[in-house]
């Protein structure tokens, strides 16, 4: 069996840093940055109201072609590479798969999410399906796929051919090892590059879209307040006021 390699992991205080951050805030802001279109495309979540954060483990799946595979559900099961890309895990991690948008396909079910919960997984972004949703569902893992099926991962149409490697889910394009930051929104690819820099300018993002939200709510005006590029000097020494206040509240 062909050997993979694990991935490198983000250091646990830049985790810490980015996990102030929704997925909105993180897709603009990397806009910004030059990283035009980082949200994954399909996957919605599953597990209404949760956050995750953590870097990627991969895994690709390709269609099947019998020459090249053939099998069944339980046949050898340590070459089924859908295992081996769970043996890597580490608290914290996030499996993220190309199932290519299979709707057929279940690519873990009940056994294999209870193990990653049990290595300490974070969650899972398929672009696809998973089955025993109904069981899966109370493992309280962060679930976001295109949907659920009770064929098992081969049954069909698709194989998986490799472990952390790049892969295309949802059309974008997700090295191993790069942070992934999924909430109600959907789940947003952060280049390990582009980290630092994001937990830098995301953080004083998210502080003034408090103040923001907290204003208008109040009864302020919209263009008074929001984008913050329109406010005037008074608004600028208000929200000043405001963050030496709130400090350590955020």
């Amino acid at each position: 069996m062909e050997k993979f390699n694990d991935i490198k992991r983000p250091s646990e205080s830049l985790i810490n840093a980015l996990s102030k951050l929704t997925s909105a805030t993180a897709s603009g802001e990397l806009s910004r940055m030059g990283i035009k279109d980082p949200s994954i495309t399909g996957p919605v979540t599953y597990s209404s109201g949760k956050k995750i954060i953590g870097p990627a483990l991969t895994l690709q799946f390709l269609p099947i072609r019998e020459d090249i595979y053939y099998d069944d559900e339980y046949t050898d099961p340590e070459e089924q590479l859908h295992r081996q890309v769970l043996y890597f895990t580490k608290p914290g991690d996030i499996v993220v798969v190309d199932a290519r948008g299979s709707m057929n396909s279940g690519v873990f079910g009940e056994m294999m999410l209870s193990f990653f919960k049990g290595r300490g997984g974070e969650g899972i972004v398929i672009d696809g399906c998973i089955r025993d949703y109904a069981s899966s569902k109370d493992l309280n893992l962060g679930i976001w796929m295109k949907g659920v099926t009770p064929n098992y991962h081969t049954q069909t149409s698709i194989f998986p051919s490799a472990v952390n490697v790049p892969i295309s889910c949802g059309n974008t394009l997700v090295m191993p090892g790069d942070i992934i930051i999924a909430d109600d929104d959907g789940a947003v690819v952060i280049p390990i590059d582009y980290a630092q820099k994001l937990s830098d300018v995301g953080g004083a993002h998210q502080e003034w879209e408090i103040f923001v939200k907290e204003k208008l709510i109040d009864g302020g005006h919209l263009k008074d307040y929001y984008p913050k590029h329109s406010w005037s000097e008074k608004i600028e020494t208000e929200y000043k006021k405001w963050l030496k206040k709130n400090k350590g509240k955020l």
